[in-house]
Parts: C-alpha cells; sequence; structure tokens
C-alpha cells in the first residue's frame, strides 16, 4: 500500500470510528475478493471501502462491483487532490487524508440476505479478534 493509500485509509477508519462504526482494513470476501476497508456499523451494518489514489488505477478497475453483494453500503475513498468526477456515480465517495474523512455522496443502500449478512459479521467478527490476539501476542500483552 503506497503512502497516500495509508494515509487514505488512516482517516477513513477515523471518520467511521467518528460515526460509530468498527473498521478493518484489507477484509477478504468469501468470494475471494479483498476490501480494503470494511466496517461493521452499531446496527449491524456492514459498509466497504475501496481506496484509489491513481486514476489509472480506478479506471482500470473492473473488480469493485463484485463487492457490492457483500456490503450494505459502499464506498470510494480517494485523497483530497484526486479528480473525483471518474468516482462511479452508482458508489458512495469519501475523500480523506490522513487525520479524517468525510462523506461526499452518500452511498445507495442495498439489502442483504439474512444469511448473507451472517456469514459475513461472523467473517469480520474472527478477523478482528485473530488481529488482536496477533497484536497482543508480538507486543507480550498475553
Amino acid at each position: 500500500m503506497s503512502a497516500t493509500a495509508a494515509d487514505v485509509a488512516r482517516g477513513v477508519s477515523r471518520f467511521l470510528i467518528q460515526e460509530g462504526f468498527s473498521p478493518i482494513l484489507e477484509f477478504t470476501l468469501a468470494n475471494g475478493r479483498r476490501l480494503d476497508v470494511a466496517a461493521l456499523g452499531p446496527d449491524g451494518t456492514l459498509l466497504g471501502v475501496e481506496i484509489k489514489v491513481a486514476l489509472p488505477d480506478l479506471k482500470g478497475d473492473q473488480k469493485w462491483p463484485e463487492y457490492l453483494d457483500f456490503c450494505e453500503l459502499f464506498y470510494f475513498a480517494i485523497p483530497l487532490d484526486f479528480p473525483d468526477e471518474h468516482v462511479p456515480a452508482t458508489a458512495g465517495l469519501i475523500v480523506a487524508d490522513r487525520y479524517g474523512g468525510a462523506i461526499v455522496r452518500p452511498s445507495p443502500r442495498a439489502a442483504l440476505h439474512a444469511s448473507r449478512r451472517k456469514a459475513v459479521t461472523l467473517s469480520f467478527a474472527k478477523v478482528a479478534a485473530e488481529r488482536l490476539a496477533n497484536i497482543l501476542e508480538t507486543t507480550d500483552g498475553l
């Protein structure tokens, strides 16, 4: 991940926490695709974010619609100086830097089947718990 992408991920995470979401980075979905940021809302809402910091990367990305079956809310996140007119209008848009972010365009809300919601939520919880355990293990916190 480039330094700019890391800054955007940090700002998106900070923003989502302020909005009541619990984010994790690089979350792999059941279809093998990896969200840059996945977040779970206080009401169980599943939110996904794809970070784009280079225009050729955005224009060449044909995989992002494959995230939509696993998210109720889906956003692209871009740095402040990114030309936002190239971001697909069918997705939400967050602009972020390392200190925070803001929603520029709300995401349409999609419905998830209860079984898909449960599967993604359990996977999210498992990944988050394992990452915490790894951090504790490497810092002698256990």
